[in-house]
């Protein structure tokens, strides 16, 4: 094994499609510029030893005990998890010190945790060969299982597959993709509202289990399935119909977006943004009042196409299709509005479609 190498894998903002990947649906996911890297060395010992930048914490196990690794509640769950499955296919681990730094930031709903574990699965791997729809699976089974985040495959599939100049459809049921070229002179940016409310977690599990209900209701395998007219004459519990109507609706959605970019309609692309998030707003009830602030605000802007939230939901971001020549104007004024409403400062994030994940080669 050679010495030091370095891995990567980026975070994603996705454009629409929102909490449809676990319903076998469609999502239209972009990989991000902003990436998470992993230094690796071989370690002078028989342990996996991982340090974190961002956290300032070292964590360690002997690589013989990867096979009896529970989870620990803890950010190295992320790593260890991968390390875990990798070991279930079959794959030593080899001794290794692993250095994390990532420009993703964390709790925003940028999927740190995907760029995390995908890195971590390529730098365990060392440049052996798994398969590239295995590694993304591997990671989604990492974090469905180890870390105990019931998630469908979107993050872990972009951040393996992102292409740069490009979003990228996902068919989460047959796992296959296509690239979808985004208009001329249409910037992405998301807005981060710096805040996570933590009923976040518990609330995504309860909302795959009322999208569970549903389904079962309608005898379909999965919410990708179900019709609007079918969904009218079923009985089922008010969130379960709730529930399943985002789905469905967010499904066309994605198709009539995606029909809207490849024909340069900016007008209507912004309008299905509007439409989504007030899916996720009623209907999916995942937003929050900070999020609504911003989604509204940054809608009467000038050069402001649409705006909706992206993400698991309650807090992190935005995300806004802007005219480029409109930015900085953009960003100073959301800023200020969110700034006078809240007393806190977004970040404001250009995304850049990237490439997906790769070992960055020295220059030699």
């Amino acid at each position: 094994m050679s010495d030091a190498r370095t891995f990567r894998a980026p975070g994603r903002v996705n454009l629409i499609g929102e909490h449809t990947d676990y319903n076998l649906g469609f999502v239209l996911p972009i990989a991000l510029n902003l990436d998470t890297r992993i230094r690796t060395s071989p370690s002078l010992d028989s342990f996996l030893h991982v340090h974190s930048a961002a956290h300032g914490e070292t964590c360690s196990v002997p690589v013989a005990g990867i096979d009896s690794l529970t989870p620990q509640g803890h950010w190295s769950d992320y790593i260890f998890g991968v390390a875990f499955q990798l070991r279930a296919l079959g794959f030593d681990i080899p001794a290794l010190n692993l250095h994390v730094e990532s420009t993703v930031p964390e709790g925003a709903g940028l999927s740190s945790s995907a760029a995390l574990e995908v890195a971590s699965a390529l730098a365990l791997l060392q440049g052996r060969q798994l398969d590239r729809l295995e590694l993304a699976r591997l990671c989604q089974r990492a974090e469905s299982y180890f870390v105990g985040m019931p998630c469908g495959i979107m993050d872990q599939y972009v951040s393996v597959f992102g292409r740069e100049h490009a979003a990228t459809k996902i068919d989460c049921r047959s796992l296959e993709s296509e690239a979808v070229p985004l208009p001329d002179g249409l910037a992405i940016i998301a807005v981060n509202s710096m805040v996570k409310h933590s009923l976040g977690q518990s609330a995504y599990r309860e909302r795959v289990a009322e999208c569970a209900e549903a389904a079962k209701a309608l005898g379909v395998a999965s919410l990708r399935e179900a019709t609007l007219e079918r969904l009218a004459g079923v009985p089922m519990s008010r969130a379960a119909r709730l529930r399943a109507r985002h789905v469905i609706s967010e499904n066309l959605r994605v198709e009539h977006f995606v029909e809207a970019a490849r024909a340069g309609d900016v007008s209507r692309m912004g309008q299905l943004f509007l439409n989504s998030h007030d899916s996720m707003r009623y209907d999916y009830e995942i937003s929050c009042a900070e999020i609504d602030f911003l989604v509204e605000a940054a809608a009467r802007l000038p050069g402001c196409h649409g705006a909706r939230m992206t993400g698991g939901g309650f807090g992190g971001c935005t995300v806004n299709l802007v005219a480029e020549q409109s930015v900085p104007a953009f960003a100073e004024a959301i800023k200020d509005a969110y700034m006078a409403y809240s007393g806190r400062c977004p970040a404001v994030i250009p995304c850049v479609p990237a490439p997906g994940a790769c070992e960055i080669r020295q220059n030699t």
